[in-house]
């Protein structure tokens, strides 16, 4: 697989200073020095996830997909401009910046700006949250996962399929259409929907490590006016507990914890008959659907009553507890 995982991101702005309250207040990211009209914040041991730019337009944004190396960071180069797609092979003054040690850049279908590299550096000091969390799931798995809308799906689709090598995790035709895809355990790195009039990015996902840090930080964003874009809820899909936060820009932070993983070996896509999730996330259509949601009397049918799945917990996040009766028993068997 060509793709190995979201990198970081790169957001333009004009309220440095909004960037900075939200991604360390409540977002608990670590902010590093880049001097300047720049603004940079970690959330593990790389160097830094998130750049924040004023010079650049609040419009702008970059997204960095990591590679394995030089060589497939070069013969991805290739088969991209083998298909027609412009690649600029950026100088080692712009991967100094990114702290990474090969970069190329260029454009979806849809105008997004891509980064592809390899090496990202990591920091020389352990990751210092701006607010007493336990961390972020990230590692292999890449920083999160981003959702972009589209004009067109299928070409947009088979750009990321054909080129990239990302893998349709699973998708959605109807009452709208979307596609979920993944370039490594994360059920998601990228999901794709369609509309007809708004494109560009809808939301960032960050995973945190323990359950408490999600509600804290649902916490704090409530004690904000309209802060909060969806409330909690918990995914049909993915299994993430989660909520969405606005930000100083134009979308979303998704900030959840407990999504399922992916083995290439026995996963097989499933098409979805619905986004409505197991409880919650209310907003969460709207968000998506914009002028076009449906009336609130008049949502897409929830997931069939009963429904649940098992919380997904790394070893040692959890205790088991005894007096589990004879009908639970026969239920979750």
């Amino acid at each position: 697989m060509t793709i190995q995982a979201l990198g970081y991101l790169g957001i333009g702005t004009s309220s440095l200073d909004d960037w900075t309250s939200f991604a360390t207040g409540q977002l608990g990211l670590q902010q590093v020095d880049r001097g300047g009209n720049t603004r940079a914040f970690r959330m593990d041991d790389r160097r830094q996830r998130i750049v924040v730019d004023a010079n650049q337009p609040a419009a702008h944004r970059f997204f960095g997909w990591e590679v394995a190396s030089a060589a497939a960071l070069d013969a991805l180069a290739a088969k991209l401009e083998a298909h027609g797609i412009a690649v600029t092979r950026e100088p080692q003054a712009r991967a100094d910046q990114r702290f990474v040690g090969g970069l190329i850049s260029f454009r979806d279908p849809d105008g997004t700006q891509l980064e592809a590299f390899h090496s990202p550096m990591l920091a020389d000091t352990p990751f210092q949250p701006a607010r007493n969390i336990s961390g972020f799931r990230t590692g292999p798995l890449g920083m999160g996962h981003v959702v972009l809308m589209v004009p067109d799906l299928d070409t947009t689709l088979a750009f990321y399929i054909d080129l990239l090598g990302f893998k349709v995790s699973d998708y959605i035709r109807t009452p709208l259409k979307a596609c979920f895809l993944h370039v490594n355990p994360r059920h998601h790195s990228l999901a794709i929907f369609q509309h007809p009039a708004r494109h560009g990015m809808h939301h960032l996902m960050m995973e945190l490590n323990c359950l408490d840090d999600v509600g804290q930080g649902y916490d704090i964003a409530q004690s904000e006016k309209d802060r909060v874009a969806v409330s909690l809820g918990r995914h049909p899909n993915d299994y993430m507990t989660s909520f969405y936060t606005r930000t100083p820009a134009d979308f979303l932070v998704e900030y959840g914890w407990g999504a399922r993983e992916i083995d290439d070996a026995t996963w097989k896509p499933e098409e979805m008959t619905t986004i409505a999730s197991f409880w919650g996330h209310d907003g969460l259509i709207r968000s998506v659907a914009g002028s076009d949601a449906p009336p609130p009397g008049d949502h897409p049918p929830p997931p069939p009553e009963g429904r649940r799945a098992p919380l997904q917990v790394v070893e040692g996040g959890y205790q088991k507890i005894s007096g589990v009766c004879s009908w639970w028993d026969a239920t979750a068997g």
